[in-house]
Order: C-alpha cells, then sequence, then structure tokens
C-alpha cells in the first residue's frame, strides 16, 4: 500500500493540471491564515480503509462534525509534526507507527486555516485509544470508496446571502462533508486512484 500510495502522490503531484476544489466562502486576500495539519491515515490491508473521526457535539468548534485527525501547528512544528502530534493526542495512535508519504495540497479555509494533508499509512493493527474530549467515535472508510468520484456530491447553499456549494460524501451512516470533504475530493483528484 505504501509504495502504491508513494507513487501515485509522486506523479500527482507532479502534474499542475489538477483542477483543486476551494472552499467558496474564501475571501479575496488569502494572508494571515492559520497553519493548520490533518492526517489522512491509510490502513495497510487488502481493502485499505482510512481512519476518520467525528467530533464531540459539545466542542467549539465544527461539533460532531466528521474529520480527520488534526489541528492548528504549535509554534515551530512542521505540518508533519503537528499530524502526527493530533493522531497521538486524538486517536493515541504512536508516530512510530506512521509511515508518511508526503504532504498535499494546502486547503485555504473560509474560517480562516490552511491546511496541509499529510498522507501516511498505519498497520492495520495499531491500537486505537479516542480521546474523548476531542473525539466522540472514529471509523476506518473504505479508501477506495472515499477516493472515488462517483461518491462524491457538491451540494449547492446560500451562505450569507450568495449562492455556494460543498461537498458531501456519504458512507454507511457517516456523513463527510465541508472542509473534510474538500480535502477528500482533492485527495482523489490528486492521486487519481481510480484511473
Amino acid at each position: 500500500m505504501f509504495d502504491r500510495l508513494a507513487e501515485r502522490h509522486r506523479l500527482g503531484h507532479a502534474r499542475d493540471d489538477v483542477a483543486l476544489t476551494v472552499d467558496q466562502r474564501l475571501p479575496p486576500d488569502r494572508t494571515g491564515f492559520r497553519p493548520a495539519a490533518v492526517l489522512a491515515a491509510i490502513t495497510e490491508r487488502e481493502r485499505p480503509g482510512v481512519l476518520l473521526i467525528h467530533r464531540p457535539s459539545n466542542m467549539r468548534a465544527h461539533p460532531g462534525q466528521v474529520a480527520f485527525p488534526g489541528g492548528k501547528l504549535d509554534a515551530g512544528e512542521t505540518a508533519v509534526e503537528a499530524a502526527l502530534r493530533e493522531a497521538h493526542e486524538e486517536l493515541g495512535i504512536p508516530p512510530e507507527a506512521v509511515t508518511v508519504v508526503g504532504e498535499s495540497d494546502l486547503y485555504f479555509t473560509g474560517t480562516g486555516y490552511a491546511i496541509t494533508p499529510v498522507i501516511a499509512t498505519i498497520p492495520p493493527d495499531v491500537t486505537i485509544v479516542p480521546n474523548p474530549a476531542e473525539v466522540a467515535q472514529w471509523f476506518e472508510a473504505p479508501l477506495d470508496f472515499m477516493l472515488d468520484p462517483a461518491n462524491h456530491r457538491e451540494v449547492p447553499v446560500e451562505w450569507e446571502g450568495r449562492p455556494h456549494a460543498y461537498w458531501e460524501i456519504v458512507w454507511n451512516e457517516h456523513r463527510i462533508w465541508g472542509v473534510t470533504g474538500g480535502l477528500i475530493v482533492n485527495l482523489s483528484r490528486r492521486l487519481s486512484w481510480h484511473d
């Protein structure tokens, strides 16, 4: 799995013709964004999965939403260091169990973050111990389902009196949308998993 991901990552990031999606709530000026990182952890198994979490419903930011483990960069941290730290804090995944493939495209959010997705693999039997203060539930969704463009739906909405849209992916009872949906759509387009 690592070798396939690494090759897709190398080939995909060598291209300059990938039509990436953006958060449609972005202000015209992209200065002053706070750096953040998420870990797109892929399980090394026959049918690989991607780890996602549900945020607790009592959280101040994005309550109840599905997300990758991740958060803001601490002072002096790289995106990889932050993604590994956050995955350890939120799910108890030891950094030494993670094999980093590489970083992917920055995703600027309408809430003022510049998020770096860090693609990595983890063993299928890694012990996961969720932090209840940050994780209500975790799940592993099949990677081939998540990266299949046929499962990505653009949903039109009105926000602050203007038309916008966000990406949504529904797997079983899990609704993945908003920033996480946009990150997955970009990973799908960059990695060309189904080509």
